[in-house]
């Protein structure tokens, strides 16, 4: 090679590493993707060849290092044994050349979170993420919340376990399906499984269904007596561990194991993203030694993308309540692990750009894991696809922002639809009008259909009916539950109202202190002065200015009219209990008991006491589920004498 071909092959390779590294980064240490599992073996694989090639291997290269640090919130240990990566191959026949003579285990390659686990005494003792290999973090507290991890086993002295923790398909839909805010959800059970794991609350961990299955047993048991993996499994099962499933497999049938778990993995409910073909003779495995990453005992199967070509013929650019548009491909339909394929999101412009999209372009299209489909390469490459000007739902002006180094499109208009989802959205929240059926994803799809433009609208969707039945996701039963929650959210009273209709500042708790002092009139609260309205405890000049402005924008008023004469208002009676008169708190770190902090915040408002956003001497409270953190807040209430509580602890003394 060249001098000058060299340098251009490891400036290359330069390029390669940091991006590499970045995306390792993003994914272990941040629970985010910046690129698909497609793009990186890509690249990956394209990093090792220079490398070969040019006999130098960069020391930052991900080829020689393995995953990224763990973050500093939880406690760090180093792991007695690495945990090394393992090489890979997406061929069938060389998994089956690799194998030789020799007898395997071929297991599933759960897609969780590897956890080691360290029994003394027939007691789990410690629980430790991957980390980077050579440390991990200490996630004991949460490893106990786990489903079906036994707390006792009959083994006495020390026992050493690794296994992945993993959230099934069907517990990452329930979840999912269980968080309004369509922005809010999570985009796939590994970031959902590795969030739960590393939570510093354990009681957020217990509430995520994380399941533990064993494929390692790393000391604990004598050599003498467990000789295979298989054996080793079996005395796992034997104390009560679920270990991942396998299959015996040789030269002879490792083709026909590899098809099995091939057809499987379309409805299997725990995520996988491929193979670990494993010698069964331990002693043989381990007298194979290791490469600088590698074990040289296992290898990685990943499944062989099945690729399609199609032809791209257009791509929508889909607008959402923060008024980022996100990029959809649109292509001819093909198929794909046994299903038709015609669309697939293209995330944001950077990826438009990097993939050179035009329409009319030849595009060749995958589904990631065997599930999610994406685009593998542009083959024609015109790169003559338009970036918008204008947003796809209101016309208004669009603008290109970076963030993390990603160019995401925007819309700059404030007004546009997409936006005032957020309105319907808090619109028909539990604490405003309360209705069953009618997610942010459904009022979106309203929305663009021209169904909503104001909240009365709400209550006339059965006009669509005809329209609405024949909906993805919905029918005939579906439609009439939608209808049936419409309904009964009609009779309400008048605090869910001023809540739901959004006016700036004014929360639950808010438009509950408006209610009772006017006595519950709506007619005093829209004639009420700003010098009334600020006499208010608990509301303030900012906020009476806000409630007057409202009430005096006759747009405003056209639209409540046209809500109230849908609703049946009932007169309320002043109810609540004012204990909290004169008291303030604190509130941070994760929740439990509430959806948020503002809900809690709502709730002491309501009974008369005050949250504030920092500590100080006459804080009455710092309300943290974490009294052992070393955040600002503890370290400043420790300093003042300030009671530092749980949520348990603040119902249990002031709320009931």
């Amino acid at each position: 090679m060249s001098n000058e071909n060299n340098q251009e092959s490891i400036q290359r390779m330069k390029e390669l590493t940091e991006l590499l590294n970045k995306a390792s980064k993003a994914y272990y240490a941040e629970d985010k993707e910046i690129m698909s599992n497609f793009e990186y073996d890509k690249l990956y694989d394209e990093l090792q060849s220079l490398e070969e090639k040019t006999g130098v291997i960069l020391s930052n290269s991900p080829t020689v290092s393995v995953g990224y640090e763990a973050v500093e919130e939880l406690p760090k240990v180093r792991h007695e044994t690495p945990m090394l990566s393992l090489g890979k191959t997406k061929s069938r026949e060389e998994l089956q050349e690799w194998l030789g003579e020799k007898e395997g285990i071929l297991s599933w390659k759960l897609d969780g979170l590897t956890v080691v686990l360290t029994y003394n005494d027939g007691k789990l003792a410690k629980a430790v993420t991957r980390g980077n290999g050579e440390v991990g973090e200490v996630i004991t507290n949460n490893a106990r919340t786990f489903k079906n991890i036994p707390m006792n086993i009959s083994h006495r002295g020390e026992l050493v376990l690794r296994g992945e923790a993993v959230i099934s398909y069907s517990d990452f839909e329930r979840i999912n399906s269980q968080i309004p805010d369509a922005d809010a959800k999570y985009k796939n059970p590994r970031n959902l499984c590795s969030g739960s794991v590393r939570q510093l609350n354990n009681e957020i961990t217990a509430k995520r269904d994380v399941r533990f299955y064993a494929f390692s047993l790393v000391s604990g048991a004598d050599e003498n007596t467990y000789k295979t993996v298989e054996e080793q499994f079996e005395f796992l099962k034997e104390l009560g561990f679920d270990v991942v499933e396998h299959k015996s497999v040789d030269k002879s049938n490792i083709l026909a194991a590899i098809e099995y778990f091939e057809e499987k993995i379309k409805t299997y409910d725990i995520p996988s993203d491929g193979l670990v073909l494993t010698y069964n003779d331990i002693a043989y495995g381990r007298s194979l030694g290791r490469t600088a990453k590698f074990p040289r005992h296992s290898i990685a199967f990943k499944w062989a993308d099945e690729i399609a070509e199609t032809t791209l013929k257009e791509v929508e650019w889909s607008a959402s309540r923060t008024g980022l548009i996100n990029p959809v491909a649109v292509f001819e339909p093909v198929e794909l692990e046994g299903t038709t394929v015609s669309r697939a999101s293209v995330h944001n412009v950077s990826i438009v750009k990097s993939l050179k999209l035009g329409i009319g372009d030849r595009i060749t299209v995958y589904k990631a894991n065997m599930i999610i489909p994406q685009i593998a390469e542009n083959l024609t490459k015109s790169g003559r696809l338009s970036i918008p000007e204008v947003c796809p739902v209101c016309g208004g002006k669009t603008e290109i922002r970076v963030g993390n180094d990603v160019e995401s499109l925007y819309c700059t208009n404030d007004k546009c639809p997409a936006k005032e989802i957020k309105s319907f959205t808090l619109f028909v929240s539990r604490d405003a009008m309360n209705i069953d059926g009618l997610s942010e994803m459904t009022l979106e799809k309203f929305v663009d259909m021209g169904f909503i433009k104001e909240f009365a609208d709400v209550y006339r969707l059965s006009k669509y009916k005809d329209v609405i039945v024949n909906m993805e996701g919905f029918g005939e039963k579906s439609y009439e539950n939608l209808i049936a929650g419409i309904d009964a959210s009609r009779n309400t009273v008048l605090h869910r109202v001023i809540y739901g209709i959004g006016i700036a500042g004014i929360g639950s708790a808010n438009a509950k202190v408006l209610c009772r002092y006017f006595d519950y009139e709506l007619e005093k609260i829209k004639n009420a002065t700003v010098s009334e309205l600020s006499e208010i405890d608990g509301v303030g000049e900012v906020l009476a200015g806000a409630v007057y402005e409202y009430f005096h924008n006759a747009e405003n008023i056209e639209r409540l009219d046209k809500l109230l004469a849908e609703l049946n208002l009932e007169k309320q009676e002043n109810t609540e209990s004012q204990n909290l008169a004169g008291l303030t708190f604190v509130i941070t770190g994760s929740l439990n008991n509430y959806q948020s902090r503002n809900e809690l915040k709502d709730i002491i408002e309501t009974r008369g006491g005050k949250v504030a956003g920092s500590v100080s001497s006459r804080t009455t409270a710092l309300i943290n589920n974490d009294n052992t953190s070393t955040s600002s807040k503890n370290k400043k209430a420790k300093e003042l004498s300030v009671d530092i509580i749980t949520e348990d602890e603040f119902i249990k003394k002031y709320l009931v």
